[in-house]
Order: structure tokens, then sequence, then C-alpha cells
């Protein structure tokens, strides 16, 4: 018995000891990410021609000889008849942004909205794929502010959201000059939620006292540590309804026919019934509108990479890992918040 009570005892700081290591390596690998922010390249790859060599591959394999030779005629004599209007063809660019909760992907978006900026024409058009649950208020704000740039300059801006578009997502979708969801899409959550842990009662219990000073009345609200006071609570309500009703105006002057009141309330709503509520415009996947436009016009997917070194794979690795674990044990519970 004293044998399992020492190996359970030596297995509990094993384990101690090796989350502690991943969680050092994730920390490690986050700092050196955000050092390197800048120092990335931008890639701008022809979907066209993917397009047209998923076409050519599968006409191969599916169609007969003869077929294929109709086909090729049939496809010289367009491209000689269009050869001079395809000078002028206008053009789809493509860009993805995958949102994280500090909405750090916005210094990429901003190196690829410059990008396309410097060389789009009025006739041209941008697409964002876009999926984001939301995040920071000031993150967010400067990922929309980034989009309206492409907006200010005449170009028409599409964003389709296949999975989410929540909060400070919804907050970038409603930009668009046109908006598309897939049928299952999460979109909305136009609400504000702040939350924090007190430990005051368990430092007073131990007798452990905690000191904080502060110059202005408001420089700190609540507090994690002391013991927070009802004019304290007060002023951070205050402060979150001022952010909500800064969220509902915003929303408001993006699409100005919906309903505000009846969809700020932080609900959320599949895409088809967020077309009914007016969030969205059209229930349609990404992968729909660029076929849409697939001959027709020139398609090219922009985004800005930064390539990261062996500390931060490891890092992103074990952290990807972690978020599964906490992903599959938070999927057996009964109600989110």
């Amino acid at each position: 018995m004293e044998f399992l009570y020492e190996y359970g005892l030596f297995l509990a700081k094993a384990v101690t000891i090796v989350v502690a290591l991943i969680v050092i390596v994730a920390v490690i690998a986050g700092a050196a990410s955000k050092q390197k922010q800048g120092k990335g390249q931008l890639e701008i790859l022809s979907l066209t021609n993917q397009l047209k060599d998923i076409t050519q591959y599968a006409r191969n394999v599916l169609l007969d000889k003869a077929t294929l030779k109709k086909l090729a005629k049939e496809q010289k004599k367009e491209e000689k008849a269009k050869k001079d209007e395809a000078k002028d063809k206008s053009r789809l660019f493509v860009v993805d942004f995958h949102g994280s909760m500090d909405a750090h992907e916005v210094e990429r978006l901003r190196e690829e909205v410059t990008a396309i900026l410097c060389v789009a024409s009025d006739e041209d058009e941008v697409l964002l794929r876009l999926e984001s649950g939301g995040g920071v208020v000031h993150g967010y704000g400067l990922a929309a502010s980034q989009l309206q740039r492409l907006k200010d300059k005449g170009l028409k801006l599409t964003i389709a959201v296949d999975k989410v578009a929540a909060s400070g997502g919804y907050m970038m979708a409603c930009v668009a000059d046109h908006l598309l969801a897939s049928r299952f899409a999460y979109i909305g959550s136009i609400g504000v939620l702040a939350q924090l842990p007190n430990f005051h009662k368990l430092l007073k219990k131990n007798d452990i006292e905690f000191e904080q000073h502060t110059a202005g009345e408001y420089k700190r609200t609540l507090t994690i540590f002391g013991e927070n006071t009802d004019a304290g609570r007060e002023k951070f309500r205050e402060e979150i309804e001022e952010i909500h009703d800064m969220f509902k105006d915003y929303v408001q002057s993006q699409r100005s026919k919906m309903d505000i009141d009846k969809v700020a309330t932080g609900e959320f709503w599949p895409g088809v019934k967020a077309k009914e509520l007016g969030l969205v415009d059209e229930i349609m996947t990404s992968d729909d509108y660029i076929l849409s436009n697939y001959p027709k016009r020139e398609i090219f997917s922009v985004k800005y990479t930064v390539k990261k070194n062996m500390a931060e794979k490891l890092g992103v690795s074990f952290a990807q890992a972690a978020e599964r674990t906490v992903m599959r044990v938070l999927s057996q519970a009964k109600s989110w918040f």
C-alpha cells in the first residue's frame, strides 16, 4: 500500500513538471512570435490557375478522348475571342482571417490590405473568408478598421462566414458590402462580456494582506485580490454598457436597415435565421462564391505569412494539444456562458 502511495505521489510530481514545461515552452513561443511580427513575407497565389488545373485533371480522368479533343478546340476559340477582353478583366482578391481571442491576426490583415490597395483598381473586389468567435474589443475594433480601408478606397468588400462570426467577429463581418453565411454558421452575439475571479476571501482566510494604490477614482474599478465595492461594480457595469452602446451604434451604421435592438441582445443564430433578421444578406459558402466568379474573373489569394522557428512550432503544438484536451472536457458540460 505504501508503494502505491509513493508511486502515485511520484506520478503526480512528474505530471506537474511536464505541464509546467509545456506552459513555459508555450509562453516562450508566444513571446518569440510577437517579436517576429512584421518579419514575414507576402504570398499571392492564382486560384484561377488552381481551378483550371483541377478542372483539367477531372476531365482527363472522366472524359473520353473524343470529348476531350472537342473541348480543347472550343477552349482555343474562346481564348482567342476573349484575348483582348482578358486584358481588362477585373480581379477577385481572397483573404482569410481566422481570429483568436487577442486578435493578433490583425497584424497580418493590415499587411494584406495594404498590399491589395497598392495594386487594386476600382473594378476589383475583395472576398474575406472570416472565422471568429470574437475577443478583445480594441483588437477587433482595429480589424474592422482595416476592412474599412478597403471600402474607403472604393473597393467592393464581400465577406463570407462558413462557420462563425460572433461578437468581435460580427463587428468585422458587418463592414461588408455583401455578407454571406453558410446555412448553419453561427452569426451575431452583439454583446459584451467581462468576468474575473476574486481571491479576497481566500487571502483573508489565510491572513494574507493585499494592498493596491491608485491615483484617480476609477483607475481600477474591480480587483482580483482586493475587496471589491458596490461603487466599483456599478462603475464597471457602466463601462460595459458604454462599450455595448458603441458596438450597437457601429453595427447600425454599417447595416442601417436592421432592427438593432432586436438583435443586440448577445444572442447568436444560425445563418438561415440570421438572414431573416437582416444580419446577413445571402446564404452561400465561400467556395460557391469563388466558383461563381470563375472563370469570368482572375482570382488571387493574398496571404501574409510569418515563418516559425522550431521553438515556436513546438510551443504551438503543445498549446494545440492542451486546447483540444480542454475542449473535450468542456464539451461534456450541460451549458455554456
